[in-house]
């Protein structure tokens, strides 16, 4: 099926692949689907409801039909477009959406019991009868969903993700983007040019037209030199530019390696996030099919697409082709098939006006009526004045007119508007702040149009940007009017489609205007019309005129349905690069990890830091009774922990400490230089963000420390506090998290330790902050505590971070003392009643707490009038309380009345923390109980089903130990 002399394929260079199991040939530069045309290959997939023998129709990623599956040695990729997907050596695609073999599929017996499989008819089945759901219907509705499949495996693949900038991006590189591209690369502004197919040049390629009386493709080769050569233009080809965002911000898939062989270092995609000062769409249009019975038989196409397959690939997909046009321009593809010598049946024009003048039948005022050839199209019936008539033939090639390509312009809730005369929807200028749609994108269908609305959309951008203006002319072009008269369906016995890939007819739409599903967003969901992964690019306008004219409302009265990015797929491997496996959640390891494995320490994920859970010591056989050691330990010694994960913020301005009371409920304004202060942080709907403790280190400067867990999310919050509300105030802040090595030094001989280790006696008060010299190094200590014991920390730079440890590590243990790791500190902090984001975890606020006085009066905070609204204060509220036990108790379990049964209407509260307290020689607990603040004493009932635990505790004020902070004072 190939012409010689015809296409830019490069047949020096043989390709090898297969298609269902077997051998095929091709060339470098062919697609999956120009090369199974090349072999005569015209069955690719199967339709999803009916299971209808489908053929290419088009030669983009507009393509509703060839969707295979290329299987790799480490991944299956399911859905990808034959018609993008580039040939390479010992490629493995494989039909999908079959049960058997694609000429034989099983499931092809939808299509004979189709009447009962209509539009809607799942909403009327599968309701009754009721039992038959979780049987019947469900696995047999479990088994059908779905295109292709995954392997189960993990993806090795490589896939990158990247940042650009531009003045001026261009999408889409045909005549319109060219020429602005080239206009606006000769005035000095930097230009991306994306283009989603390799080559450059769009229908100047596939129509094989003129520029300046030399082949357009001349043109293109002489204007893609100039723009590689030029330092402020980046041309990417084989970049789908697939959404529009806010402030010029525009997503785009490139495929990378997808067209080659795996190589292990060579990304597959790489997703773009390009920001553009100003944009031009130069998109172009797609062409739009005729909904006529039979229409999708395999050997059907797009005018256009056989035009892109002779030109683009040398590949004719018939050899007798007939067409089916309402548009002069189609008649280029007759006209270009008898120039190849290839044989054109007929010429079938619906207009009875139309010229009849073409080396070929004519049959104008006629339509196709019907089609032959199950697995691939062998006979059309026309009708032409009453009359019927039977032409054989093997590629039907149909046009109904041209739709811009306005997808992008709606991206950010834009409105398309019809236009009349081109029987298509056309962007509004402005709908995307910044992007101008130009040439067909714009409605500009001729050649020449095109050229100049292209030069025209670039010296609007660069006046705009207040950029001189290079001179280009235009070069001469075709310039024919483009003249359309609509014809969306013909009207005849078979079935007439409009959704190629979901299977959905002339008669569904009717359907659903006459079961009153009148509204397009509607019938879209009742029909599933556009629904199909082509997002109907190819149906959505035949299928609004057709509910137009079923419910005798023009189409623009009708409308359109909501446009959403992206453009084409895009796979989540790509958004996400560099996000899965280890790259997910990247391990993040304390400078003291190699000392606490050393002593055996098991470790355990804390947000995304590796801590130690506890250190075994010889003859201890379980983690509790290395937790009970470690927690006396504390108690009645000193021990060392490391709290280096802890989120550290460093705070600097003239407005640093105005910041600080806007940002915290309590004030610091009015903290002492040396001191430090606990905090708590709302969120904007008056629930708790997190807490921490901040220290004043000099007269502008802060140190602000968060929850290990809340980190991340802390220093998200006050970037968009000071970004949304105070902007122009003097204050800087950076996360210094990483930068500093931090480790709690707590117990009845702390001090001692420390005045030990630092060669000089600590006096520092409770919640005080100092710089200390250890060494050459400087280091600053704290005086305060999680464990409510005397408490200290001491940080030092990360580098010094093991170093320093290992020291206080090994004075500890001559001390008695030792490491503790998250259990004791766990244990530590539920016997002081202190909480961690298992208790502000997202659902609290500062009543629930008991810290509703801590939200300031003299002052404004976020979330200060969102946390008074009614019903977020009173007694009718899950309150923090403390829970004692003499049996095991589990976080999670729920908490009832003792006499009450145990339902939901029941439930008094919950657990979120739990230990056993060897220092109080009970269990202890945390939790939430309704009115739980006027309940100390009360008994209560703790039950989780899931362990089976059912167990009577005390409720009690969550401080169960030293109330008065004596201790911590000391």
């Amino acid at each position: 099926m190939r012409i010689d002399g015809k296409g830019i394929i490069d047949r020096t260079r043989p390709v090898s692949f297969r298609f269902d199991g077997r051998e095929y040939g091709g060339y470098k530069g062919d697609t999956l689907a120009s090369a199974l045309l090349a072999n005569d290959v015209r069955l690719v997939g199967r339709s999803f409801k009916y299971h209808r023998p489908r053929g290419i129709l088009t030669a983009g990623s507009e393509e509703p039909n060839a969707m295979v599956e290329i299987h790799g040695r480490t991944n299956q990729t399911p859905n990808v477009r034959a018609t993008v997907q580039e040939i390479f050596d010992g490629m493995d695609a494989r039909s999908q959406n079959r049960m058997g073999t694609l000429r034989h599929d099983l499931l092809a017996v939808n299509d004979y019991v189709s009447p009962f499989l209509s539009a809607g008819f799942y909403y009327k089945t599968f309701m009754w009868p009721r039992a038959f759901w979780e049987r019947v219907y469900e696995p047999i509705i479990r088994r059908a969903a779905g295109l292709g499949s995954l392997s189960g495996k993990h993806d090795d693949g490589s896939y990158e993700k990247a940042f650009a900038f531009c003045d001026l991006l261009v999408i889409g590189a045909g005549p319109t983007g060219l020429m602005a591209a080239l206009v606006a690369a000769r005035s000095g502004a930097d230009v991306i040019l994306a283009e989603e197919n390799p080559h450059l040049g769009g229908r100047l390629i596939d129509d094989a037209g003129q520029i300046d009386g030399e082949p357009a493709a001349l043109w293109v080769a002489r204007v893609e030199a100039e723009l590689r050569s030029l330092p402020n233009v980046r041309i990417m080809t084989r970049t789908a530019v697939t959404g529009a965002y806010d402030n010029g911000t525009f997503g785009a898939l490139e495929r990378v390696g997808l067209h080659k062989s795996a190589r292990p270092n060579l990304p597959r995609e790489c997703f773009w996030r390009i920001v553009a000062k100003r944009s031009v769409l130069a998109a172009g249009a797609l062409e739009r099919p005729i909904a006529f019975p039979m229409n999708d038989r395999p050997g059907i196409m797009m005018a256009s697409a056989v035009r892109s397959y002779m030109n683009r690939y040398g590949v004719v997909p018939g050899k007798r082709v007939t067409l089916f046009a309402n548009t002069d321009a189609a008649r280029d593809t007759a006209r270009q098939l008898i120039a190849a010598g290839v044989s054109v049946a007929a010429i079938i024009d619906p207009r009875a006006d139309a010229s009849s003048v073409e080396d070929c039948p004519v049959y104008t005022g006629a339509e196709v009526i019907d089609t032959r050839g199950r697995l691939g199209l062998r006979e059309i019936t026309i009708r032409q004045g009453g009359e019927e008539k039977r032409i054989e033939t093997d590629c039907l090639a149909m046009s109904g007119g041209w739709n811009p390509t306005i997808h992008l312009t709606c991206h950010m809730n834009g409105r398309p508007q019809w236009n009349e005369e081109l029987a298509a929807f056309v962007p509004v200028e402005g709908a995307v702040p910044g992007l101008s749609a130009a040439g067909a994108a714009n409605g500009t269908m001729s050649t020449h149009g095109a050229l100049a609305a292209g030069k025209a959309a670039a010296e609007a951008a660069l006046r705009h940007l207040e950029r001189n203006v290079a001179e280009v002319a235009v070069p001469g072009a075709e310039d024919a009017p483009y003249a359309v008269r609509a014809t969306w369906a013909v009207e005849g016995k078979g079935r007439a489609w409009l959704d190629f890939a979901n299977d959905v007819t002339v008669k569904d739409v009717r359907l659903a205007a006459h079961e009153n599903y009148a509204s397009v967003e509607h019938m879209k969901r009742y029909t599933t019309q556009g629904m199909a992964p082509d997002q109907g690019k190819n149906s959505n306008v035949g299928a609004l005129a057709v509910l137009a004219d079923a419910t005798g409302r023009g189409i623009p009265e009708t409308g359109t349905t909501t446009f959403r990015p992206p453009y084409v797929p895009v796979s989540i491997a790509s958004m996400g690069a560099g996000g899965r496996g280890m790259g997910f959640a990247p391990q993040r390891f304390l400078t003291s990890d190699q000392a606490s494995r050393d002593r055996g320490a098991p470790m355990v994920e804390a947000g995304l830091w590796y801590r130690p859970s506890y250190f075994p010591k010889p003859g201890e056989t379980t983690w509790k009774e290395a937790c009970d050691r470690e927690t006396t330990m504390v108690r009645t010694s000193v021990g060392v922990c490391d709290v280096s994960t802890l989120g550290k913020v460093d705070i600097q301005g003239k407005d640093a400490a105005r910041f600080l009371d806007f940002v915290y409920t309590n004030m610091f304004s009015t903290l002492g230089l040396g001191k430090v202060r606990y905090g708590l942080m709302l969120r904007e709907d008056g629930t708790v963000l997190d807490d921490g403790t901040t220290a004043r280190l000099g007269e502008n400067h802060y140190l602000m420390t968060t929850t290990t867990a809340g980190a991340g999310v802390v220093m998200r919050h006050l970037d968009f506090v000071q970004q949304a509300f105070c902007a122009d105030w003097d204050v800087r802040f950076i996360s210094v998290t990483e930068s500093w090595a931090q480790f709690a030094v707590a117990g009845p001989m702390a001090r001692q330790l420390l005045a030990g280790y630092l060669g000089q006696p600590v006096e520092l008060p409770f919640m005080g902050v100092a710089p200390v010299q250890i060494g050459d190094v400087q280091g600053r200590l704290f005086r305060i505590s999680f464990s409510g014991e005397e408490g200290y920390e001491i940080a030092v730079p990360t580098r010094y971070g093991e170093a320093l440890f290992r020291d206080l590590l090994a004075r500890a243990e001559t001390m008695g003392g030792g490491a503790y790791g998250m259990e004791a500190l766990n244990v530590l902090r539920i016997e002081k009643g202190f909480i961690t984001h298992a208790e502000i975890h997202g659902r609290t606020n500062a009543f629930d707490i008991g810290m509703v006085k801590m939200i300031s009066a003299k002052k404004d905070c976020i979330g200060k009038a969102a946390a008074q609204r009614p019903g977020l204060l009173g007694p009718e509220r899950e309150q923090l309380v403390g829970l004692r036990a003499a049996a095991p108790i589990t976080a999670g379990a729920h908490l009832f009345r003792p006499n009450d049964k145990v339902e939901l209407k029941n439930d008094q509260g919950y657990v979120t923390s739990v230990g056993y307290s060897p220092t109080l020689s009970a269990w202890l607990g945390m939790g939430f109980v309704v009115n739980g603040r006027a309940r100390h004493g009360e008994t209560i009932r703790l039950v989780d089903h899931l362990r089976g635990i059912d167990v009577l505790c005390e409720i009690c004020d969550p401080v169960f130990f030293d109330p008065e902070g004596g201790k911590l004072r000391a």
